[in-house]
């Protein structure tokens, strides 16, 4: 196809093509699809495509145009692809379509380019693997956690107080000072779930009483249009528990799972913050020898790969529309570095042949499969249908590359 190509925009991954189909290509265009147009309308008085060319053309010009307009356009484009030999991020747009009677086509395409990736600098590096011992104070928190789980609330005829679990009837009183019918809630006092004034408040009522007087709302509410304000509260109190831990001993130890003595269940808790300590640690030596990676092989990623990680953050993180354009400008640093990373590790597996294979995958699904104490076939399947086979995929092919990237750096242990 004859067509001239003039470039408008060529830095780094954007291309701004200004793309001119002569009029001889438009003309034979538009026969061509009068010609089909012929063979398939029917119009009164003509057998099916016996009906002259120059009443259907006539008749159907502008959806016989369009269908031209179309056509040269895909042509075009599919021309300006194989000639530049571009290798496309995205779908490309079109911009300033002239088509005018007489005239050549003319329109501006607007393309992104995937990088070309050389990763010249992948060895030599030294980063420092920090393996941190579990501490006395991790092992007691861990524990305490436990013992948080299986508390248990018992009602309190007194005044709550501090971790009293309490069920309210709480009321505001309008801006005209009107007092509404108290709401119930169920909170946990000095759990931030209610600002200060109103807990304060709570904990000067005793169950089955109630109590009312203004209260300030915080200077750093949330709700800027209620900060510094001071409303008439009126709360009920309706209930208050108290919490009771478990003892701390060998019936304790049996409760939490199958465990013979607290001792036990000490061991096995350090030894599980043990195996997370070394799972940071690894992240860690990852995320450093990609940022060495990423330091010493620079390159652009295209926008719209950008955008599209920038926007499916925000709706995972449910963030309201009238702030996603603050929440794109914050993590965008990051999303580009979250696509230079897969770039990264997706050159090294295609180059040094390190993607994870079928066997790979089974192998892991039979590891999984071991551990849960179920059939693999099973496991595969549930994989399969929650659509998380690919997940799996790219984790063993993360696997492949940062055991490779380990073997030709130097990881220090502190």
């Amino acid at each position: 196809m004859q067509i001239d190509i003039t470039p408008v925009k060529t830095e780094g991954l954007e291309r701004l093509l200004e793309v001119s189909v002569p009029l001889p290509e438009v003309q034979e265009a538009e026969d061509r699809a009068a010609k089909r147009y012929a063979t398939q309308v029917r119009l009164p008085g003509f057998r099916p495509g016996k009906a002259p060319a120059g009443m259907v053309r006539k008749k159907f010009a502008a959806a016989i145009r369009q269908e031209a307009i179309e056509g040269l356009v895909q042509a075009a484009f599919k021309e300006v692809i194989d000639r530049e030999k571009l290798d496309l991020a995205t779908q490309p747009h079109i911009h300033d379509l002239k088509a005018e009677d007489g005239q050549p086509l003319t329109f501006q395409l607007h393309l992104e380019i995937r990088p070309s990736i050389e990763l010249p600098h992948t060895s030599g590096f030294r980063v420092t693997r920090e393996s941190k011992p579990v501490s006395e104070d991790q092992l007691r928190q861990q524990v305490e956690t436990l013992r948080e789980q299986r508390a248990t609330w018992t009602p309190v005829t007194e005044r709550p107080l501090p971790g009293d679990m309490v069920t309210v009837q709480l009321a505001t009183a309008d801006d005209d000072g009107t007092m509404p019918e108290g709401k119930e809630f169920r909170l946990v006092l000095g759990g931030e779930q209610a600002i200060p004034g109103i807990e304060e408040l709570i904990m000067e009522t005793s169950p089955g009483e109630s109590s009312e007087r203004p209260v300030k709302w915080p200077d750093e509410f949330p709700d800027e249009a209620q900060r510094g304000k001071t409303k008439k509260v009126r709360v009920t109190v309706t209930e208050v528990k108290r919490k009771a831990l478990p003892e701390l001993d060998d019936a304790f130890a049996r409760e939490v799972g199958d465990f013979d003595s607290l001792d036990a269940l000490h061991a096995t808790v350090r030894e599980d913050l043990a195996k997370h300590a070394e799972h940071e640690a690894d992240s860690e030596v990852r995320q450093k020898l990609i940022d060495e990676l990423l330091a010493a092989n620079p390159f652009d990623v295209p926008p719209s790969w950008v955008n599209q990680l920038v926007q499916a953050y925000g709706e995972a993180y449910q963030v309201p529309e009238d702030e996603r354009e603050k929440f794109g400008t914050e993590f965008r640093p990051m999303a580009v570095r979250q696509v230079r990373r897969d770039l990264v590790i997706e050159t090294i597996a295609a180059r040094e042949n390190l993607a994870a294979t079928e066997a790979d995958i089974d192998d892991r699904v039979a590891e999984v499969a071991r551990k849960r104490g179920a059939e693999p076939g099973q496991v595969y399947a549930s994989l399969q249908k929650a659509g998380r086979l690919k997940e799996l995929e790219r984790s063993i092919t993360e696997d492949k590359v940062f055991g490779w990237l380990s073997e030709k750096n130097l990881i220090e242990h502190a």
